[in-house]
């Protein structure tokens, strides 16, 4: 079995997740984790799979006759693991460069983010743009985790950090 990761996008309709379960199903292949989103219109999905390497020509000729499908991949391998995840909620008020502004006080910091997650939305009691992300960070060190607040309060006065979790 080879492992894939797979990213999708197509005009969303309704049974287009059947559609590509079905393909992957019909080809002997493990659904192994997955984001999938709707936005604006476009369906978008990263999947990781786990394939016969016999199957796999034949998988991608099937994924690639949906109507409208769009498909890119990659083979992966497994890699080494943090020592400790940890989950965070960011909010602050919306402007130009703020996921770079966090992935590089991330980087300098030597953490890896391994999952994230925004939205812009406006403030319902004042209507201003607010920018909201979950995060999901890989640690290498126990004392990074001290430095991730003080660096992204460094922002500015705006952000708001919540720690949702941890894992080890």
């Amino acid at each position: 079995m080879m492992r894939y990761l797979i990213t999708l996008q197509a005009p969303d309709r309704k049974g287009l997740v059947e559609q590509i379960a079905n393909v992957v199903s019909r080809h002997n292949g493990n659904w192994l984790d997955s984001e999938m989103r709707h936005i604006d219109g476009v369906f978008a999905a990263i999947l990781q799979l786990e394939v016969p390497a016999l199957k796999w020509d034949e998988l991608v000729d099937a994924l690639e006759c949906i109507d409208g499908l769009t498909m890119t991949f990659s083979k992966t391998s497994l890699s080494a693991q943090p020592i400790k995840q940890l989950r965070y909620n960011l909010v602050a008020y919306d402007r130009p460069g703020i996921v770079l502004h966090i992935s590089n006080k991330m980087n300098a910091l030597g953490i890896n983010i391994e999952k994230f997650s925004s939205q812009y939305e406006t403030a319902s009691h004042t209507g201003i743009a607010l920018f909201r992300a979950t995060m999901e960070l890989g640690l290498t060190d126990p004392a990074q985790e001290e430095m991730i607040a003080t660096s992204l309060y460094e922002m500015g006065d705006d952000v708001v950090l919540d720690k949702l979790g941890q894992s080890a």
